[in-house]
């Protein structure tokens, strides 16, 4: 029986798969209740490291014997610390997190969504730590990446893999929740980046505008990307229809909510806007199209497989963002309550503009934590 390491890559596969896991997480109680691991197969409790460091006596019995052991904390050291402690305490196997709970806020699980209809493929990659997602587009050995995360070696990793050439990066609007990772996508492979031009206005580099009529091909087949203007979360978000089976609605629409306008201080202005995309644009388009948002609020919305989506019409019979009737209580739903802002979103503007470049450890620090782009959840 041993100390074992389990990296992120290791856990974020029992996630997916929904397996059994017990977490011991050591870091300070407020760090703990801001975000977690989660999932349908995970248990979890909190005990500070501080409170272990004399002895691991008292949460022995809080142990279960019929699942794996994982003890998690910010950076490995204390977590390692502790597991070392059981080992000894109970002579069992017990993993630690490598790299620790800033590992896990980086990793992205690619997850296959479907094929398209002349024979190019659709991946999901799921942020688990973050709630983030990303997608790739593949036809005829060409590549294009939507929404990508700062952490572009994943990406990389998945091209060299399918022997694909990245060709187009794109974001949706003006992340405010996390670094996007398009400029280095560009710089590594030469891609063409688009953005919507009404959140680009204050941009340092160039790019290429993200806009109505303006579609994108990938490959040399039929695959089409076709943007579709639908302001609210920002005022340049811009949704994209995918080979006409997939709706890209970046922070727009999700599962379980709707994207809230105040993270560039303009929800009143916005309102309005974020309304007649929602209840005018998306209700004209087909509901057997598939929902792909940027992030997820809760591990309840991946499915059996892992992914987060749904059609549209049933988001149209579910989901109580689209289902407000009434105007100003939809002004109050999406402008009053919010939850609280995403850590450093400020700062994460001006650098997806370009305008600020933060070192790697200060990017990190202000990724830490979950996404916080949606009215509730």
């Amino acid at each position: 029986m041993s100390l074992k390491p389990m990296t992120a890559k290791e856990l974020g596969k029992m996630v997916i798969n929904r397996e059994e896991i017990f977490i011991l997480d050591v870091r300070n109680t407020d760090a703990f209740d801001d975000w977690k691991v989660e999932g349908e197969g995970v248990e979890i409790i909190n005990k500070p490291y501080f409170d272990l460091i004399d002895g691991v006596d008292d949460i022995v019995g809080q142990l279960p014997e019929d699942k794996p052991l994982l003890v998690v904390c910010a950076k490995e050291g204390s977590s390692q610390f502790v597991a070392e402690q059981i080992v000894e305490a109970t002579g069992r196997d017990t993993h630690y997190l490598v790299g620790g709970m800033k590992t896990w806020s980086e990793h992205l699980e690619p997850v296959k969504l479907g094929d398209l209809k002349d024979g190019g493929e659709l991946y999901q990659f799921v942020r688990l730590g973050k709630g983030c997602l990303s997608y790739l587009v593949a036809s005829d050995g060409e590549a294009a990446i939507i929404d990508s995360a700062r952490t572009i070696e994943p990406y990389n990793e998945f091209l060299a893999e399918h022997n694909l050439t990245l060709k187009h990066v794109i974001d949706t609007h003006l992340h405010a929740d996390h670094i996007s990772g398009g400029r280095k996508l560009r710089e590594k492979h030469g891609a063409s980046y688009w953005l919507p031009p009404k959140d680009a206005e204050e941009v340092t580099f160039d790019f290429k505008p993200l806009e109505d009529g303006n579609d994108i091909k990938v490959g040399q087949t039929k695959v089409a990307i076709h943007p579709i203007y639908s302001p609210g979360h920002t005022i340049g978000s811009t949704s994209m229809v995918i080979d006409d089976q997939y709706l890209i609605s970046g922070d727009i629409l999700f599962v379980d909510s709707i994207g809230r306008p105040d993270l560039a201080g303009k929800a009143e202005d916005w309102v309005s806007d974020l309304r007649n995309s929602l209840y005018s644009i998306y209700a004209g388009l087909s509901g057997e199209l598939y929902v792909l948002p940027a992030h997820f609020g809760k591990h309840e919305e991946l499915d059996a497989q892992g992914r987060v989506m749904e059609k549209l019409s049933v988001l149209f019979e579910k989901n109580h963002g689209l289902n407000i009737n009434d105007e100003e209580e939809f002004r109050k739903t999406v402008t009053e309550d919010l939850p609280p802002q995403p850590n450093a979103y400020q700062e994460i503007r001006q650098t997806n503009m370009g305008k600020i470049n933060p070192d790697a450890e200060e990017q990190t620090e202000m990724e830490i934590g979950p996404n916080r782009c949606a009215v509730s959840g």
